[in-house]
């Protein structure tokens, strides 16, 4: 599995802006065969930070699903959302792979 994580600037006079983006994200990443795992918009805090991650089952799925998005109509529809309304200044990408199990400490011989 490989997940990707991203970390936006948002225009603070934007979020429902930007939540529509969101919004169809999710529903696009799930309907190309990914699992979006959701947005978490600004609350308390910094009011320009949002954040997202999602994940697809291998890079090859991956990469897949980002020539798909390029023809794709919702992706399409999403990210001339954003263009037009200038919702999202700036963005960092990073893909990351999950622990998605625990131990215990002794068995992880830390006790």
């Amino acid at each position: 599995m490989i997940t990707c994580f991203l970390k936006y600037e948002i225009d603070p006079a934007k979020v429902a802006d930007f939540e529509i983006y969101a919004k169809a994200w999710i529903h696009n990443i799930n309907c190309m065969g990914g699992t979006h795992h959701g947005y978490w918009l600004p609350s308390e805090g910094p009011s320009d930070l949002a954040w997202c991650a999602f994940s697809f089952p291998s890079l090859a799925d991956y990469e897949t699903y980002r020539v798909e998005m390029e023809t794709d109509p919702g992706c399409i529809a999403a990210y001339d959302h954003s263009e037009r309304t200038k919702c999202i200044r700036r963005w960092d990408r990073h893909f990351t792979r999950p622990v998605l199990t625990g131990e215990s400490p002794a068995d992880l011989g830390l006790m």
